[in-house]
């Protein structure tokens, strides 16, 4: 059920009632005193116009705003409201007390818990005290029930509606993080995979500017590295969009260590990750890809280790140590990454001088 249809809904509800306002109107048209007949009618008319008018004004509390006594248009409302029945009441008598159950149930409407039920109270005691007290009214136990049943039910609906209303906002706001997760997950992996890939094409190309005039048969083997790196980012990239990336820690080591070559940095890298549980594989290739792109880029290394195991991976080299690289955009992804594994990522200095990352899951 949409707002609207809600609003609407609540609309119906609210106006259909008002057919009982019949009594009091048909109390003053049947008065043989004209001033009665005409005050009667006139009071009962506007007394209907000034309760749905008081709900029109009142719409914004059936989807959560907060409602308060002080509020001058709310006790103008209520109060205006009593007046009429007061007017109604002298026009046409005992009648007008019906227009009781509707003050009752826009109380509950407009006011705060504590406020609300205290007028109903009133209003109720009312109804059972005015007709045994003022002279040729009848007794008429029925109203006082009417008027707190008006409350009560009035009560019920508006709880309802709201409480609808708070949970079709709370799943928007739902679906507003499912969003903006996603969003974060696909900024991630793009920096993830396009970093590696792009760092490794830069070292290669410039290799490559130095290589084409002293030895040009290498310079084209680092050239197509370059195409073929270029069409797996590319592969990679289609692949995040469709939700479909792939990582493998095997690939990952290859991948590593071609980058190492590349850049001149000596690459101590395993050639076995049986040890490795599968369901942790990718994860651990995420680290390789994070940690040696770091090393490619930022460290001035001439070594790079990398120790796999069951439960951990390590990337250290012997360059400049932890810097501003150390709490980059790329490591910030790779931390979400390993915390939503329920595992632990640190960053320090390697016993070599240069930066040591590990991941240690549980």
């Amino acid at each position: 059920m949409t707002a609207v249809t809600r609003f609407r809904f609540i609309w119906l509800w609210v106006a259909v009632w008002l057919v009982y306002m019949i009594y009091p109107i048909e109390a003053a048209w049947q008065h043989p005193e004209p001033w009665r007949r005409v005050v009667g009618i006139a009071a009962a008319v506007l007394y209907s116009a000034v309760y749905l008018a008081g709900f029109l004004r009142l719409r914004r509390s059936l989807r959560g705003t907060a409602r308060r006594l002080a509020r001058p248009g709310t006790v103008a409302l209520l109060g205006s409201m009593a007046a009429l029945v007061v007017v109604l009441a002298v026009a046409v008598g005992q009648p007008a007390l019906t227009a009781l159950v509707y003050l009752s149930a826009m109380a509950v409407f407009a006011l705060p818990t504590r406020a609300a039920w205290a007028l109903v109270a009133v209003l109720a005691t009312a109804a059972l005290v005015l007709p045994r007290t003022v002279p040729g009214w009848t007794r008429n136990d029925d109203l006082a029930f009417q008027v707190g049943i008006a409350a009560l039910a009035v009560w019920g609906v508006v709880q309802l509606v709201r409480r609808n209303t708070e949970l079709a906002a709370a799943r928007e706001e739902i679906t507003r993080l499912a969003v903006a997760d996603e969003r974060n997950r696909f900024a991630r992996d793009l920096h993830d995979l396009l970093g590696h890939s792009l760092t490794v094409v830069s070292v290669k190309a410039e290799l490559a500017g130095r290589l084409v005039r002293l030895a040009p048969d290498r310079a084209e083997t680092e050239l197509a590295d370059i195409q073929r790196l270029a069409r797996e980012a590319l592969t990679d990239v289609r692949a995040a969009v469709g939700g479909y990336r792939e990582v493998s820690l095997d690939v990952e080591l290859a991948r590593a260590r071609s980058a190492l070559v590349a850049a001149g940095i000596e690459a101590d890298l395993p050639d076995d990750t049986a040890a490795v549980p599968d369901e942790r594989q990718e994860l651990f290739g995420w680290v390789v890809r994070e940690g040696v792109t770091n090393v490619v880029r930022h460290s001035g290394a001439g070594r790079c280790r990398v120790r796999v195991g069951a439960a951990s991976v390590v990337v250290e080299d012997d360059g400049r140590g932890p810097g501003p690289s150390a709490r980059g955009s790329g490591l910030s992804g790779l931390r979400e990454r390993v915390t939503a594994a329920g595992g632990t990522l640190a960053v320090g200095r390697a016993d070599s001088g240069g930066l040591a990352l590990e991941v240690t899951l549980p």
